[in-house]
């Protein structure tokens, strides 16, 4: 198809608007220039003249740019309202007499909503008390061939997440999100620094995939001829860092899970884990409370979180604690512990409507009971404690109650947040639940780990005894925001559209 074809074939707003940006090239005016001119932002006019009166002409002049998100030409006096990329706002104002019958012309023919200008002119307030640049010059800065969406018509979930770059132009909560999260992660960083812990970066490319149950994603090295796997958890590398003496260590990282996506689940995701010498799952419990209540005192200055829908959830206080076992039991209405049969539990499992896979162990049958009949009803910050050794490699057994490992899921919202444990750092145990792990892999379990020999060789050196916490990044801001998780991650994958 030619371009002649293409041109025909846009819809006419398209259509108008390359019409507009060819006429300008044709005339020698570049719509897409190198610079223009800036001296200051809007912001910092707000700030400066917050107090100015009505009516009053200041006599200083500055350059500002933004983007038109609203335009109203009149006969010899035109009003536009401009946008900076962090929401803040200011009319400018383009009279006859100061920018001359050429330039008010162009500035009405060839300027649309959406597009990105500078204006030059002097900062007044208008005869309505309005905060304004009256212009006595305009360039623009780049032309929009794409309407902005229309406010009566809101852009559906779906758009805004495709297309996040106009949702930041047009929805404020979309600007705030963002912002957020840096806020978020600074706060998590200087939590973890006032407790003197080291943070570390170890391979999103590994050998083996490990640190957690979960099916990875597997590529191709040219340079080694050989298959790799797209991380699933820092685990084992971060306990590698206890080994060799730092004692208290975290990385906020990316990690990949070739598993479905929801609400609460997305194949690429940020999270948080550290490790800590010579504490426990307690240790760790104490830690994800600090996390969270910092972040959230950071956002709100207080512990309450004010959701994007007016509700306001309260991350205060200490948090409850139920066993994992005691909640299967109230959900199923009979005794269910960590003793009891995988044939008990199908049992259990087909009377509630679980479709259930022939690859789960008597473990993960347990859990995802739980998860059925518990999860989403745990909307106060909750530790479960207590989940079975079969589904726990990595953890340690409980120093009381047989079948169980000191490990703890925080439930916010119904959702899981973070999980907790003491750490397993006896070897030779460890390698027979690794062994284990890779007999359920060798039967088709896709997310069960591989025994890791160089793993097992660190800690065959000496691993000190140890608390390790996991929290993933994008469900702290779900906790805080009440948004789903496609909302607190900028860029979240999607599907490519189909033409």
């Amino acid at each position: 198809m030619t371009e002649n074809e293409i041109e025909e074939d846009l819809p006419e707003q398209l259509r108008i608007r390359r019409e507009k940006r060819a006429d300008l090239l044709n005339r020698g005016i570049e719509p897409y220039p190198v610079s223009v001119p800036r001296t200051t932002t809007l912001a910092n006019i707000r700030s400066k003249y917050a107090a100015l009166e009505i009516d009053v002409a200041t006599g200083d002049i500055e350059s500002v740019t933004g983007r038109i998100i609203f335009k109203r030409d009149t006969g010899k006096l035109c009003f536009a309202t401009l946008r900076e990329g962090d929401g803040t706002e200011l009319q400018a104002m383009f009279s006859l007499d100061k920018v001359g019958e050429e330039s008010l012309d162009a500035w009405k023919s060839e300027i649309d909503l959406g597009d990105i200008v500078s204006v030059t002119g002097e900062v007044i307030t208008s005869k309505r008390g309005e905060l304004s640049i009256l212009a006595k010059d305009w360039k623009l800065a780049a032309k929009s061939l794409r309407p902005l969406p229309n406010d009566h018509k809101p852009m559906s979930e779906e758009t805004r997440v495709r297309m996040r770059y106009v949702d930041l132009i047009v929805r404020p909560e979309a600007r705030s999100n963002a912002r957020m999260r840096p806020a978020v992660m600074r706060s998590l960083r200087e939590t973890f620094h006032s407790r003197d812990y080291l943070e570390v970066e170890t391979p999103m490319l590994q050998v083996q995939h490990g640190g957690a149950a979960a099916r990875p994603f597997k590529t191709l090295s040219n340079a080694y001829d050989m298959e790799l796997f797209l991380r699933i958890a820092p685990e084992l590398f971060l306990k590698r860092c206890v080994v060799g003496g730092i004692e208290r260590v975290f990385e906020i990282n990316r990690n990949f899970r070739n598993e479905g996506a929801d609400s609460s689940h997305s194949p690429e995701f940020a999270m948080i884990e550290s490790y800590q010498a010579y504490a426990d799952w307690r240790t760790k419990a104490d830690l994800a409370r600090a996390l969270v209540q910092n972040a959230a005192m950071e956002i709100f200055g207080s512990h309450v979180a004010r959701h994007n829908d007016g509700r306001e959830s309260d991350l205060g206080g200490n948090w409850k604690e139920i066993s994992l076992y005691d909640a299967i039991s109230e959900g199923v209405g009979e005794s269910v512990t960590a003793l009891t049969s995988r044939d008990d539990l199908k049992k259990i499992a087909t009377k509630l409507g679980i479709k259930i896979d022939p690859n789960w162990i008597t473990g993960k049958l347990a859990e995802e009971i739980f998860e059925h009949v518990s999860a989403d009803k745990l909307l106060e910050p909750t530790f479960v404690m207590g989940f079975p050794i079969d589904n726990a490699p990595l953890v340690r057994a409980h120093r009381d109650v047989p079948g169980v490992v000191e490990k703890w899921d925080l439930y916010i919202d119904g959702f899981e947040l973070a999980t907790g444990y003491s750490e397993l750092i006896d070897p030779v145990i460890q390698r027979e639940r690794l062994v284990d792990q890779a007999r359920l892999g060798a039967k088709g379990d896709f997310e069960a780990m591989s025994v890791d020999e160089d793993f097992l060789r660190a800690m065959e050196f000496g691993m000190p005894p140890m608390g390790g916490l996991g929290m993933g990044v994008d469900r702290l801001l779900m906790a805080l925001t009440g948004l789903g998780i496609r909302e607190t991650i900028l860029f979240p994958l999607v599907k490519p559209e189909i033409d």
